[in-house]
């Protein structure tokens, strides 16, 4: 397909590409391990420069390696350790992009020691001179794809030797004959080169045109099907850069290929910022349920503890949020644990008869009575003597009293006193699903409160994001550029958000997951409240307390893991 102007991108004649290539001790990547790199940098078909060092890989080579390489473990005794080498590759090869042959090899081990080293991996684009060579070459053509097998047939002026800059060096020569190739068949720019690489079938590349009239804005974008349905709904920082990725072939699950197929068009919404963006996402998920997302099989994937309506109430997880109700939780598994931590700590009953009150006194459940049910339950109580139980429950709830947290970390160290380790862990495990239930109701439901609140986020570059938030719904969104003055801003999308009335459950209506996304924007380092319409505060007996409790039992798991 025919690019048009503004999408030819780079000619490849003025990228600047770096061509490395490493040498190892044979260990998988990680911090240490590379014995030698050689890189070249070209452009224009020009050798511009060369970077060549030995590394003290800090272990002996092995002597299959030192057979292959020539390398020996006295050589690089006196060499500089790659957290030296690191910072002047990387200022080597800064803004080029980088080229290797079978280039996951020598990326992955470069990534491994700036990861180990603290050092943060740039990202270049990276092109890799055996998956082009397989693109542009037949099994007719060439009797093996190994490098010294390709530079023989190009007619490399390096040999390759299993040393770092010879090899570098034939692997420009090989890479300047597939692009003599390449160009051949269209592909002049770098954007072309990037999506020539990936197996791309021709339909995919004559749907890049769908793309074309999507902003370079942040914003949503869906795939609509042939009868205009809903196919696949995403993000992007970038509409246009975004989707034509789509047609590249650089995504390769085969779910994605196949929702390329059947799609028609696209259609972008462009957002604010990147907040805007998640929450429309959101809300989109939810009203269309695409069948090629994997979120919108459950958009509102949130479960809730409840206390039943009944004499003697027990807990019971369910999906429908009402007053009173803890979580949410984000498995159904999850919220059953913190049930029944929460049960126990309160001696709530947990069995699911339905028990009715039968007088001041009276003993209604007959699993008790039969004696087939030995739980401290309702079984042995009058309705006034099991109340303190369930006030446990709401107190916590609602924020006012913790003492059934108190209870079950009590329970915890008993059982460790009593060297009761397993169980002790178990019981510990629960009431950190437990807890973490607590503190994001309490969270949620705070923000969820107040009527009107507006945020506001630094965008990077001098200006400031904005963000009207009505009971845990984004109501508007918008930005103030540099030199913009933002309380004009802030004034304009107050007067033009959406109207949001209060509904029911802690969260007013809100959706969890949306509530959630702006809880985690609003408490980022750097946001700021404008202003807020009624004070924004979490109750004093909630789970904010227990973080120090939460870091140990965090590190103890963490331990008994490793262990």
């Amino acid at each position: 397909m025919q690019l048009t102007f503004d999408e030819l991108g780079t000619p490849l004649r003025d990228t600047t590409f770096v061509v490395v290539d490493l040498e190892t001790t044979g260990a998988p990547p990680g911090p240490e391990g590379i014995t030698e790199i050689g890189a070249v940098k070209v452009r224009g078909g020009e050798v511009i420069g060369e970077f060549a060092t030995l590394v003290d890989p800090r272990a002996p080579i092995p002597p299959q390696i030192v057979a292959l390489t020539g390398i020996t473990t006295a050589m690089v005794q006196a060499a500089p350790r790659i957290e030296r080498v690191l910072p002047a590759f990387l200022e080597f090869a800064a803004g080029s992009v980088l080229v290797a042959h079978n280039s996951g090899f020598d990326v992955g081990f470069l990534k491994a020691a700036c990861q180990g080293h603290g050092y943060a991996w740039p990202r270049p684009p990276v092109v890799c001179t055996l998956k082009l060579a397989r693109r542009v070459l037949s099994p007719q053509d060439t009797r093996s794809y190994r490098l010294s097998a390709l530079a023989a047939l190009v007619g490399a002026r390096t040999k390759p030797t299993h040393r770092a800059l010879d090899d570098a060096r034939a692997t420009v020569d090989v890479l300047h004959a597939l692009l003599e190739r390449v160009g051949s068949v269209g592909v002049h720019s770098l954007e072309e080169l990037l999506d020539y690489l990936p197996d791309v079938t021709p339909a995919q590349r004559r749907k890049r045109g769908m793309a074309a009239h999507l902003p370079e804005r942040p914003g949503v974008y869906l795939f609509r099907g042939p009868g205009d349905e809903v196919l696949y709904v995403g993000t992007a920082g970038n509409l246009r850069r975004r989707v034509r990725q789509y047609f590249t072939g650089s995504d390769s699950r085969g779910r994605i290929r196949e929702m390329v197929g059947l799609a028609e068009r696209v259609e972008g919404i462009e957002c604010s910022h990147a907040l805007e963006a998640q929450v429309r996402e959101l809300r989109l998920l939810g009203a269309h349920r695409p069948a090629y997302n994997r979120r919108s099989k459950n958009p509102r994937n949130a479960w809730w503890v409840v206390l039943t309506d009944e004499a003697f109430p027990r807990l019971s997880v369910v999906r429908q949020v009402r007053d009173g109700a803890l979580g949410p939780f984000s498995s159904q598994a999850r919220a059953k644990v913190a049930a029944d931590a929460l049960a126990s700590a309160t001696r709530l009953r947990t069995c699911t008869q339905r028990i009715p009150a039968a007088g001041a006194n009276a003993k209604p459940c007959v699993l008790a009575e039969l004696g087939r049910c030995g739980a401290p339950c309702a079984g042995r109580q009058s309705v006034a003597e099991y109340a303190p139980s369930v006030r446990l429950v709401t107190d916590l709830v609602e924020g006012t009293d913790n003492s059934a947290l108190h209870a079950a970390r009590e329970h915890v160290d008993a059982l460790a006193e009593a060297e009761h380790f397993e169980q002790a862990a178990r019981r510990r495990d629960e009431l950190v699903t437990l807890l973490s239930g607590v503190e994001r109701r309490h969270r949620l439901a705070s923000l969820a409160a107040i009527p009107e609140l507006v945020g506001a986020a630094p965008d990077g570059s001098g200006g400031w994001e904005f963000a009207v938030v009505r009971h845990g719904r984004l109501a508007s969104a918008g930005v103030a550029r540099r030199g913009v003055p933002p309380m004009p801003v802030v004034e304009a999308l107050v007067a033009s958000a959406e109207t949001v009335l209060p509904g029911p459950g802690p969260l007013r209506g809100a959706a969890a997951e949306e509530a959630g996304v702006l809880l985690r924007w609003l408490t980022r380092p750097g946001v700021r409240l404008v202003r807020t319409a009624t004070p924004w505060a979490e109750p004093a007996h909630g789970a904010g307390g227990w973080r120090p409790w939460l870091d140990r039992a965090a590190t103890a798991n963490a331990l008994e893991h490793v262990g």
